[in-house]
């Protein structure tokens, strides 16, 4: 069996590693354009913030490691086209430029994700940098030892994580996003205003509600960011507005969503016979709503790359979808959410949509300490059934969203939630879990 795989970051490690040791005598090929692999994205903040001292750490494997498995690893090649008819690759050798072709039994799509980056007038000046991959983090670390004045553009997860690490490292920093809150995809406005309020307390500038108009700058580097209603001084900006598969090769050969995201079924099968896809080039079944989105993580693609690999020959086991579960710690506030918010569901599902939130120690107060969490649960008041969650304490409370994905994933109601066995200890929490207290608020 000859297997290609486009792309090999995540999904496509995942992938080729288990495609390996399930199928030993298989005839593995990557092509992957970047010369490295497997880059975790989500430490470069850490890097930035000096957390983390070598960028090089944030790699979990190499091109070498695979081609020691036995794996044919071509870096620095971009296939240009593909004849799915004929089952026919068509690659570029970007070090020789070479162009020739390559043929498959099986092909994997790990394509991935790129930067979003809207046309500004003045993005071609020097010193407005991406952050996604190796080569930026090198950029941004190096551009930063000399910036004052940094502007992130983008309030997920990314642009937040790199404010702080700036922000620690003694720059003037300028946050600035669309929305009316940071994090509005992942949290409700009562958590977001927490955080907000710990990067005002240290000095940031959060500019919000407001749309970047386009980039002044001098000699050739960017000096100001104008949006709509003001000018704001920076000699480093980073766009972190978000992420697009990075489709362009087969958007019009596959089915896909009008955004380029891949179509698949439960086995990770494409619309077209033998090829197969995962990562964050793809959809996503998203269980809280009960429909497809697209939703990038890194999470999502290492499930999705490994499933591939155990049904390359006939269907075997089924993809359960996802919740979307995520953490960030921002400066003392640990924080996780899983499923949809009270706004999101609000806005993109008809369900009817009830949320609870408690404030409570998260354990008991003859210890001699405890903290304060706050947790929040989302629901459909029709079926009772749990959609969401968000949880933030000084406390690391975070894995409490990991057991809710669960209870998502399964379909369980408030009333069912309240009434779980979770153990107790002083140490730890107390008699009734912050979920059970949490659901039994909701009845």
């Amino acid at each position: 069996m000859k297997i290609i795989v486009v792309g090999c970051t995540h999904a496509g490690t995942a992938a080729v590693v288990n495609l390996k040791e399930l199928h030993p005598d298989s005839q593995i090929t990557i092509y992957e354009k970047n010369d490295n692999i497997s880059f975790l994205s989500c430490g470069i903040a850490l890097n930035v913030g000096k957390v983390i001292e070598d960028t090089k750490s944030l790699f979990y494997n190499s091109p070498e490691n695979l081609a020691n498995l036995g794996v044919v690893t071509n870096m620095k090649h971009e296939v240009l086209d593909i004849d799915f008819d004929k089952k026919v690759v068509k690659v570029k050798n970007l070090l020789t430029e070479q162009i020739f072709e390559d043929n498959y039994d099986k092909l994997v799509l790990t394509l991935g994700s790129w930067p979003i980056v809207p046309r500004f007038e003045g993005g071609e000046l020097n010193n407005i940098e991406l952050c996604k991959n190796y080569d930026h983090a090198i950029t941004i670390i190096e551009k930063s030892k000399n910036a004052k004045n940094v502007i992130v553009i983008g309030a997920g997860y990314i642009g937040v994580e790199l404010v702080e690490a700036f922000e620690m490292q003694g720059k003037n920093v300028t946050l600035i996003d669309a929305e009316n809150r940071i994090m509005a995809k992942y949290l409700d406005k009562e958590f977001t205003d927490i955080a907000e309020k710990e990067f005002s307390d240290r000095g940031v500038k959060l500019v919000l509600g407001e749309k970047v108009q386009k980039f002044n700058g001098e000699n050739g580097n960017v000096t100001e960011v104008v949006t709509e209603h003001g000018t704001y001084k920076g000699d480093l900006v980073v766009l972190c507005i978000g992420f697009a598969p990075n489709t362009k090769i087969v958007k019009e050969k596959l089915d896909t969503l009008p955004n380029g995201a891949i179509i698949i079924d439960e086995y990770m099968r494409t619309s077209r016979e033998d090829v197969f896809a995962a990562g964050d080039c793809c959809v996503v079944r998203y269980n809280p709503a009960g429909d497809k989105r697209y939703i990038p993580l890194a999470t999502n693609a290492v499930r999705m790359g490994t499933l591939v690999a155990k049904n390359i020959e006939k269907p075997t086991l089924k993809y359960m979808g996802t919740q979307g579960t995520s953490g960030i710690k921002i400066y003392d506030q640990n924080i996780a959410s899983t499923g949809l918010t009270e706004e999101v569901a609000k806005a993109t599902t008809s369900m009817n949509v009830k949320s609870v939130a408690v404030i409570d120690n998260y354990r008991p107060e003859f210890m001699p300490t405890f903290e304060p969490a706050t947790v929040k649960l989302v629901f459909d008041a029709d079926t009772r059934r749990v959609i969401g969650g968000q949880i933030i304490s000084k406390i690391d409370l975070t894995q409490y969203m990991n057991t809710l994905s669960v209870v998502i994933q399964n379909n369980m109601t408030v009333e069912e939630l309240a009434m779980t066995d979770f153990f107790f200890q002083p140490h730890f929490n107390k008699p009734w879990s912050l979920l059970n207290t949490v659901a039994l608020k909701a009845l």
